[in-house]
């Protein structure tokens, strides 16, 4: 979808608003690109995913040089990210806001640069889990660094947003969707600064975590197949929590005044792994479920024929690196495996029938560290439990692909995750003489022993998200139940 001037885009808000009616245009599907990962592939690699899958629009969470050098020229349009963490120090300085803009977008901005179109402000702010830690410093930062943008003469050009949580507004019934009431003043001044700049309301919707924590959540009501539980209200009727989710925004926003104002999907999508429903057949129906939907351009009950403006699914590439505290199955929203590999079939309408894998990966040598089949195994446990807090076991739980691969089965898996996490050096496989390098793949089914890629500065420094805590608390994810022999 192509952007509009921030003086006509204000001009045609200003008739949109007279007439009472909303742009209809083709939504556009894009990625979250991710970098929580002990193996990253070259940003470069990266960007020639994104091109030969047609993918137009990515979306960062930070302002990654590596990542953003990777994407200039490419003429893919750019969200990056700024997080929680820094909202303080941009809400009370022009000078830092002023610094952020000219490392972050003015250097990228240039002829035959990144092409930057958004910058979001925090990630999820408001959660409630944060109690209000972030709050205040929100419009603050948007102000600062509006004027920088102004500064720089990017602001008709390069717009704010502020990712929200659905968790922002409630209702038992989409019409009578709300913001939380202490989110009610804040919010009310965050969508005028947007309304007035000519930037989009941007959400996070996650039918699968609904579905995820919530054993009563009817789980065809949590994709796009038409369900037996579907939600009446009034004359509408909701067949999807997608659509009940997006019209209860939409309905809050009404009430504040802005019921015409532009929304895009900041993240979107569903695991293939680490969690009962997580796998790989479920992405696939809802993701495609989903694509179908939005580009059918039909709309929602309260928003006929006008689909969300943008759409980022969530995620690009698994990161092995991120924190399990909600769930093991954070690590594993990927369409693409960690190395660049499709997962499942899916159209994602941009020309291709198919996702191509990444091209040029640079892959460790084939060989893996399994447990040797010769040795006493009973004194295993403190070796599991160092190459699990280190390394990614999450498929090995509950509800993973690899939780049915027996006890010495295991033990391998959590050998050969750490062996790939140390580049496979040769110490890392020894656990005491227990593990030894075999050059046979060990995988089993749909249980694949991953080879490591040569590193490109494995990034472990963890975003500012309520998923997002430290990879130590893996340990606490419940990966010790495959422990009885």
């Amino acid at each position: 979808m192509s952007r509009l001037s921030g003086t006509l885009l204000c001009l045609v808000l200003a008739i949109i608003l007279l007439s009472g009616s909303f742009p209809v245009g083709e939504s556009a599907i894009g990625v979250n690109w991710g970098t929580i990962s002990f193996h990253r592939l070259k940003p470069s690699t990266v960007v020639d995913l994104l091109k030969d899958n047609k993918i137009k629009r990515v979306k960062l969470f930070d302002a990654d040089p590596g990542s953003l050098t990777a994407l200039m020229g490419s003429g893919i349009e750019v969200m990056v990210g700024i997080p929680n963490e820094m909202l303080a120090a941009l809400s009370s300085s022009t000078d830092a806001s002023d610094l952020w803009v000219r490392q972050n977008v003015s250097r990228y901005v240039v002829k035959g640069g990144a092409d930057i179109r958004y910058v979001a402000v925090g990630n999820e702010p408001f959660l409630t889990s944060y109690s209000g830690q972030f709050q205040s410093f929100v419009v603050p930062a948007l102000l600062n660094l509006q004027q920088s943008l102004v500064k720089a003469n990017l602001a008709g050009y390069v717009k704010l947003v502020v990712p929200c949580n659905a968790d922002a507004y409630e209702s038992s019934l989409p019409s009578q969707g709300a913001f939380r009431p202490e989110l009610t003043q804040i919010m009310t001044q965050l969508v005028s600064f947007l309304n007035s700049n000519g930037s989009p309301f941007v959400v996070n919707i996650y039918p699968f975590l609904s579905l995820y924590g919530n054993s009563d959540f009817p789980q065809d009501y949590a994709f796009f197949e038409g369900s037996t539980h579907p939600v009446t209200d009034g004359s509408n009727v909701y067949y999807n929590a997608f659509d009940g989710n997006f019209d209860t925004l939409v309905a809050a926003l009404n009430k504040l005044g802005y019921g015409q104002m532009p929304i895009v999907i900041g993240e979107v999508g569903w695991p293939t792994d680490g969690a009962i429903g997580a796998n790989l057949t479920a992405a696939r129906v809802f993701n495609q479920g989903l694509i179908k939907h939005v580009l059918s351009n039909k709309g929602t009950p309260l928003r006929p024929d006008a689909p969300p403006m943008d759409i980022y699914l969530f995620a690009l590439l698994d990161e092995g690196a991120k924190s399990v505290l909600p769930g093991n199955f954070e690590r594993h929203w990927g369409i693409f495996s960690f190395d660049g590999q499709a997962k499942y079939a899916l159209n994602l309408g941009l020309g291709n029938k198919l996702l191509k894998n990444a091209k040029n990966v640079e892959y460790l040598p084939s060989r893996w560290c399994v447990a040797d089949p010769s040795k006493d195994l009973t004194s295993v446990a403190n070796h599991l439990r160092i190459a699990c807090s280190a390394a990614d076991c999450t498929t090995l739980n509950y509800g993973g692909s690899c939780n049915e691969i027996g006890a010495k089965g295991n033990i391998s898996y959590a050998f050969n995750s750490y062996y790939q996490l140390q580049m496979q050096n040769a110490q890392s496989c020894d656990f005491d003489g227990l593990g030894m390098v075999t050059f046979l793949d060990p995988s089993v089914g749909d249980c694949r022993f991953p080879v490591g890629v040569n590193d490109h500065k494995s990034s472990l420094a963890f975003r500012s998200c309520h998923r997002w805590t430290t990879i130590w608390t893996s340990i606490l994810g419940g990966v010790w139940f495959f422990l009885m022999l």
